[in-house]
């Protein structure tokens, strides 16, 4: 059981973040530059830049991507692994606004399927790409549309409850995607297979930063800088030994992580109208924050369906339902937007878990070197 939990649940997710990061959050950030460069001026160097972002935000490129990761993280065969290709670009379309769940379970299914019969004929190079191909893309007829749609009822629903109460959801929300980031599962795959934008996204990008910039500070002592730097901007998975031996090292990053995310939805507003993905990144590489802040001026084709069912919802008319896209949802950040993103993802987690964790190490509840990273 735990080598199945590792290969579909760990490895497979894992993978599927890495190829949405390579392709639609990358292509984010190169367009949201070459848009903001253009402002400069007509440039072909600008317009090459936000052409470019705008190649990676294709929904067959990303569904490639997500499912060559998969295959590379599930250690598949190269032949099974370069028809995943056209398996996730199937997939990810035909299942729409949910595609990266749909991308994820059928992937998988295809690659082992694939590797059933890879190297075990004479004819590997037509055996292989045909019965992974068309059973991926069967599955992807049969079932993409009902798995995107049941990813995308989720996280719509997790949208709307975060709208309609954002204390008790922004203490949720940050909270679950805090400790999925922390865990060994991606929190971004969770976030884009939810399609997690809006007041929801903020407060997933919330508990990701306080479980990253919390435990920086809480190791403070036993990791110095180094720490910072890799559990900051990297991950703070590489606590999991040291939670392990001592639970009660959590409490400090998730109590910051409810304190934080109310404050996100509540006091600042903060949304996530970039990638999806972004939602469960936190401050690794800072990309919950480029995430942030390209929704400001570049919001995502996420961003806009979700604009547009809450209008829909709200019963608005026609044209005004028309009238939302991603031009209309930009905005010009002012100084609340700028300070709420600092102060949310960055000064209250350090100084909430500096001044916990002094009173956890006061009382013997965290002891020096129960946080010293191996």
């Amino acid at each position: 059981m735990n080598k199945y939990v590792k290969r579909y649940l760990i490895d497979a997710m894992s993978g599927m973040a890495q190829g949405l990061f390579a392709s639609l959050l990358v292509g984010t950030i190169i367009r949201t530059l070459g848009q903001q460069l253009l402002r400069l001026g007509d440039n072909s160097v600008f317009q090459f830049l936000f052409d470019a972002g705008n190649f990676c935000w294709d929904a067959h490129v990303v569904g490639a991507a997500m499912a060559v990761g998969i295959g590379f993280a599930m250690g598949v065969h190269g032949l099974v692994l370069f028809s995943l290709i056209t398996v996730g670009a199937t997939a990810n379309i035909l299942g729409k606004a949910g595609g990266p769940l749909a991308v994820l379970v059928i992937a998988i299914i295809a690659a082992e399927l694939g590797m059933l019969v890879s190297r075990k004929t004479k004819v590997d190079i037509l055996v292989t790409p045909i019965v992974t191909i068309i059973s991926g893309v069967l599955l992807s007829v049969l079932f993409a549309k009902y798995i995107g749609m049941a990813a995308d009822s989720v996280g719509k629903l997790i949208m709307l409850t975060t709208e309609l109460h954002p204390f008790v959801m922004g203490i949720f929300v940050s909270v679950v995607v805090g400790i999925a980031l922390t865990l060994p599962i991606s929190s971004a795959a969770i976030c884009a297979a939810l399609g997690l934008t809006g007041l929801a996204g903020g407060a997933a990008v919330a508990g990701c930063c306080a479980q990253m910039v919390g435990f920086a500070v809480l190791s403070f002592k036993e990791n110095r800088w180094g720490g910072v730097v890799s559990q900051g901007l990297g991950t703070s998975m590489l606590q999991m030994p040291n939670i392990i031996k001592n639970p009660r090292v959590w409490i400090v990053p998730i109590v910051a992580s409810a304190i934080t995310g109310p404050i996100a939805t509540c006091v600042f507003g903060m949304t996530m109208n970039g990638a999806a993905v972004s939602s469960g990144m936190g401050t690794c590489g800072l990309v919950g924050q480029i995430g942030v802040i390209s929704g400001w001026y570049s919001p995502s084709q996420q961003a806009v369906e979700w604009a547009v069912h809450k209008a829909e919802k709200a019963g608005f008319a026609a044209e005004q339902i028309a009238a939302i896209t991603q031009d209309s949802l930009r905005i010009n950040p002012g100084f609340m937007d700028w300070f709420g993103l600092l102060m949310v993802c960055f000064v209250l987690p350090a100084v909430l878990c500096w001044f916990m964790g002094k009173l956890f190490r006061r009382y013997g509840w965290i002891k020096d070197g129960d946080l010293t990273l191996a």
